[in-house]
């Protein structure tokens, strides 16, 4: 029997990690790193990737890649895979953390639901959901004879469970069916996926819950006091998910969602 240590190694994988000059893609790019792999950081932001997978491959000393790629771009996106396999020769682990999670200052997406248009939810779904679709689609055969092939996904506490509008009172935050309709989908993508691709490929989910970003007092007490765990997540509450999930600690487990919410869906 090999050793938990052992197990959770990614030494000689190449990961994949879409949306990975954002907030949650970065950490999780440099967890991955920390457990030995190459990582290849790939976002819309041309210059936060590359700042990105600069930092990674200086404090971690594991090679990186920067691919500035706009993933609603269906042929970019499966370019983008072509790009990986050519270059590092395989791709073992995909994780696809890039989402439009926007905010009230984009017209139509967490405004009350009368008010919510169809431009933004169709942006959602292509983001959230279709890019899914295709990238996994792209990245497939590369993962099929890795040996180790893992697609880790990202849902949402949103795809679980209806909003509780009382959280969002004497806020101008509010909740996007786009947003939920989207994790939704990549939840029921992640158990359409892994019963496809396997047995050479494991595809799984994790649900975070909500992660504070300078969130208004209001919102994050209301928040706080639902949660069982009396806290927002930090970055640091979802590596942990991801490294087991990407590396042979999840070597048998297939088809699931975890959710990392501290407790938000328990109730």
């Amino acid at each position: 029997m090999r050793e938990i240590r052992e197990l959770a190694r990614l030494g000689g994988r190449v990961a994949l990690v879409a949306g990975g000059a954002g907030h949650i893609g970065a950490a999780v790019a440099d967890a991955l790193a920390q457990q030995g792999a190459t990582v290849v950081v790939a976002d819309l932001d041309a210059d936060r990737c590359e700042q990105v997978a600069s930092s990674i491959a200086e404090r971690r000393d594991v090679p990186t890649d920067a691919e500035p790629v706009d993933l609603c771009d269906e042929d970019a996106t499966r370019a983008l895979a072509g790009r990986v396999r050519e270059r590092h020769g395989r791709i073992d682990v995909l994780v696809h953390t890039a989402a439009l999670v926007g905010g009230p200052h984009m017209d139509g997406w967490t405004t009350p639901f009368p008010e919510q248009r169809t431009g933004v939810w169709r942006h959602a779904l292509e983001l959230n959901l279709t890019s899914v679709f295709v990238l996994t689609q792209a990245c497939a055969p590369a993962l099929a004879v890795s040996g180790h092939g893992s697609v880790v996904l990202f849902g949402s506490i949103y795809g679980l469970a209806g909003p509780d509008w009382r959280i969002y009172e004497g806020t101008d935050m509010g909740n996007a069916a786009g947003y939920a309709a989207s994790k939704g989908g990549v939840l029921q993508l992640t158990r359409w996926l892994a019963t496809t691709l396997a047995p050479e490929v494991r595809v799984n989910s994790i649900s975070p819950g909500g992660v504070f970003r300078d969130h208004p007092d209001e919102f994050r007490s209301a928040y706080e006091e639902r949660t069982p765990l009396r806290r927002m997540a930090t970055e640091e509450d979802l590596v942990g998910a991801v490294v087991f999930l990407a590396s042979d600690l999840s070597a048998y487990v297939t088809g699931v969602d975890v959710p990392v919410d501290g407790g938000w869906t328990a109730w």
